[in-house]
C-alpha cells in the first residue's frame, strides 16, 4: 500500500493496513533512529510555534532542534515576514543569543560583534574590509518556514511545499480555534522514551480505563468501557479520529465550575460552533491536536535520541485573561492536562525500558490501535524510500 499517495483510506476497516506484528527494534535501535533522522526528521515540516508569539517586527523565539544539531531563531522581520534563521554567526559559528524569546531590531554576536538584521543580512562587522569576502555572502543561513492556520512550521530539507505536505489537513487546520489564537498555555517535558512510544500513548485509548480511571471519566464508560474512538480516517501520511464522549459522563465539581466560567467568553468569541469539534488531527511525524470547542489542545514530540524525547503541550486561546473567571478556567484547563499527563509518564518510560532490553522482538497492535500502526507504516515507507535513494 502506497500511504504517501494522499488518498483517504476506508474508515470502517481496521485491517486496511494489515495485522502483522511490528518490529520492536524500531523503538530503541540507534541505527534505525539515524535512518529516521535523515529520512523523516530532516525532510518533514514540523510545527515549532504560533504566529501569536511574533506579534510585531523584531519579535523572535529561539528553538533548539537537537536532531538537526541546530538552534533556530524564528523572527518577524521589519517587512512583516517570518523567517527561520540559524542562531549561528557566519564568522565563527558563535550563537547570537541564548534568550528564549524577545524583541530586537538586530542580533549581535558576543564574540566579535558581527551584527545581523532581522532578515538575516549582515549589517556590520568590525574591520570587515580586511576579510576576503562580502557582506552579502555572510548572511545568516535560513531554514524553510511557512504558516498554516496560525501554526508555524519549519523544514530543513523540504521535499514539497507545506500545503502539499499537509494535503487536506491544511484546510482543517485553518478552520479550528488555533487559527484565531492570540495566547496559549504551555507545558514542556522530557521523557526517557523513543518518540514513537511517547506519541503512540496519545494515539490509542486502550489504556484509559487502567491509567486514567478518574481523570478520563467523560471519555470511558457505558457501552464503550475503553473509550475507543468513533471512527478514523487516513489521509496519506496523516490521520484523524473522532473522539467518543460518554453521554452519561459527569464532570467533577471543579471541572464543571471551570466549564461554566469559560462558556461566556467562548460564546462571545464565537468559538463554540467551529468545525471538527471532536476530531483528533494527527500530522506526520509528531503532531496532534484535539479540536475541543473554544480551544485547541496541541501536542508534539521531538526526538532527542533513540531513547529520549521532548514533548510540548499547548492549549491555545483567543484573547487575554480579561476576568478572573476566564483566567481560572484557562489555568484549570492546563492543570488537568498536566494531571492526566503525569499519569502516563511512568508507564511510557517502563515500556521503553522493557523494549530497550531486547527481550521483546515484536509489538502487537489491536484493531483500535490503527493510528499507531499507520504511523509505523508511514515511517517504514519513508525509511525504505530513503534507503533506495542512497543505494
Amino acid at each position: 500500500m502506497n500511504i504517501h499517495s494522499g488518498t483517504i483510506q476506508a474508515t470502517d476497516d481496521p485491517e486496511v493496513l494489515g495485522t502483522e506484528p511490528i518490529p520492536a527494534r524500531y523503538y530503541y535501535d540507534p541505527e534505525w533512529f539515524e535512518l529516521e533522522r535523515k529520512a523523516i526528521w530532516m525532510r518533514s515540516w514540523l510545527n515549532i510555534g504560533h504566529v501569536c508569539e511574533l506579534p510585531e517586527p523584531g519579535s523572535f523565539v529561539r528553538r533548539e532542534i537537537e536532531f538537526a544539531h541546530a538552534s533556530l531563531l524564528i523572527v518577524r522581520g521589519k517587512d512583516g515576514e517570518i523567517r527561520a534563521l540559524h542562531n549561528a554567526c557566519t564568522h565563527r559559528g558563535t550563537q547570537l543569543t541564548s534568550e528564549p524569546c524577545g524583541k530586537q531590531s538586530k542580533f549581535s554576536c558576543p564574540y566579535h560583534m558581527w551584527t545581523f538584521g532581522t532578515d538575516g543580512e549582515l549589517i556590520s562587522a568590525p574591520d570587515f574590509e580586511r576579510f576576503y569576502t562580502s557582506k552579502e555572502s555572510c548572511a545568516l543561513k535560513q531554514v524553510s518556514v511557512d504558516v498554516c492556520g496560525g501554526l508555524i512550521f519549519v523544514s530543513f530539507e523540504p521535499q514539497e511545499s507545506l500545503r502539499e505536505f499537509l494535503g487536506p489537513m491544511a484546510d482543517m487546520l485553518e478552520q479550528v480555534a488555533s487559527s484565531q489564537a492570540t495566547t496559549f498555555h504551555e507545558y514542556v517535558y522530557e521523557i526517557d522514551a523513543n518518540w514513537k512510544l511517547d506519541y503512540d500513548n496519545f494515539q490509542e485509548n486502550y489504556h484509559l480505563r487502567f491509567i486514567h480511571p478518574n481523570t478520563a471519566q467523560s471519555g470511558i464508560g457505558g457501552e464503550n468501557p475503553f473509550g475507543y474512538p468513533s471512527s478514523f480516517s487516513l489521509y496519506g501520511k496523516h490521520r484523524t479520529q473522532t473522539i467518543w464522549t460518554n453521554p452519561e459522563g459527569e464532570f467533577t465539581p471543579t471541572t464543571g465550575l471551570a466549564f461554566q466560567k469559560s462558556m461566556p467568553r467562548l460564546q462571545a468569541d464565537g468559538l463554540l460552533d467551529l468545525p471538527h469539534p471532536r476530531e483528533y488531527l494527527a500530522l506526520f511525524p509528531n503532531f496532534f491536536m484535539l479540536c475541543s470547542p473554544g480551544n485547541n489542545f496541541l501536542h508534539y514530540v521531538m526526538p532527542l535520541s533513540a531513547g529520549k524525547s521532548r514533548g510540548v503541550i499547548r492549549i491555545y486561546w483567543k484573547g487575554e485573561d480579561e476576568t478572573a473567571s476566564t483566567r481560572f478556567a484557562r489555568e484549570y484547563g492546563m492543570a488537568i492536562t498536566r494531571d492526566i499527563h503525569s499519569e502516563d509518564v511512568n508507564v511510557i518510560q517502563a515500556g521503553q525500558r522493557g523494549l530497550s532490553s531486547g527481550a521483546i522482538e515484536h509489538i502487537h497492535f489491536m484493531e483500535k490501535e490503527i493510528l499507531c500502526r499507520h504511523l509505523i507504516k508511514v515511517v517504514e515507507e519513508a525509511v525504505e524510500a530513503y534507503r533506495k535513494e542512497i543505494a
